[in-house]
């Protein structure tokens, strides 16, 4: 566990309030585009199914090139919200973290600087962040050391969602890139699709993570920083000379 940095006070917090707010308003947009990314595979597919039908005897490529349009320009609209997405919630990740300082040093297993960096460090990203997450988690809960941490269901479900949705779409994106010929096209809508799902209903657990931890933290802030005990001596700890 690393050591505290130095003397935290309630004057070094900040409200995480507006932030969360951007947040969730931007992982809305997010699931907004993803909706209509779904609908617009979905015409796609159906469109070629349709050509498929009899062998692309009557297929109208002016539908197609519509259904394709489409489905490209919710494709890029899904890649702005989640850049914007993610820059503001790293900025909203990172503001909680140093929050969780304030209210308890002594909760976290890693740095402040982690909240942001553990994202892109490679496999790392895999539980870093969740270790950030569960340490914010734990001092923001109301009564502080003094109670049990608040039920951690919501943050492992917010967590479980987002590594299937990122799993899942780096192997959808895959199938898509290698699919040659129509019913593997096909194939490939359909895994998409089901990516485009998932997706949804992890931004929906990110919301309600994000709304959590926020409210956490304002009733956490009424309360003060938690009491900082003093360190224990290394003879009484039991581990002899310290190192």
């Amino acid at each position: 566990m690393p050591t505290p940095t130095g003397p935290q006070t309630t004057s070094s917090l900040r409200s995480p309030v507006g932030l969360g707010t951007a947040v969730c308003v931007l992982l809305g947009s997010v699931a907004v585009a993803d909706l209509l990314a779904l609908g617009a595979g979905l015409n796609s597919r159906q469109v070629l199914s349709e050509g498929m039908a009899d062998d692309f005897l009557t297929y109208d490529e002016a539908a197609g090139d519509r259904a394709d349009m489409l489905y490209q320009a919710a494709g890029s609209l899904q890649l702005l919200t989640f850049l914007a997405t993610v820059v503001v919630f790293l900025i909203w990740f990172r503001r909680v973290r140093l929050n969780a300082e304030v209210f308890d040093a002594y909760a976290h297993s890693l740095r402040p600087g982690w909240a942001i960096g553990g994202w892109f460090i490679p496999i790392g990203v895999l539980w870093l962040p969740h270790r950030v997450a569960s340490g914010t988690w734990t001092a923001s809960s109301p009564g502080g050391s003094n109670r049990p941490p608040a039920p951690r269901g919501l943050l492992h479900a917010w967590w479980a969602a987002l590594l299937c949705s990122e799993v899942f779409s780096r192997y959808a994106g895959q199938v898509y890139s290698d699919a040659e010929e129509p019913d593997e096209i096909l194939n490939a809508f359909d895994q998409v699709m089901a990516s485009d799902a998932l997706d949804i209903a992890a931004a929906v657990l990110a919301i309600l993570f994000v709304r959590r931890l926020t409210a956490m933290q304002g009733e956490r802030a009424a309360q003060g920083p938690a009491p900082v005990a003093p360190p224990i001596p290394a003879e009484r700890a039991g581990w002899g000379r310290a190192h």
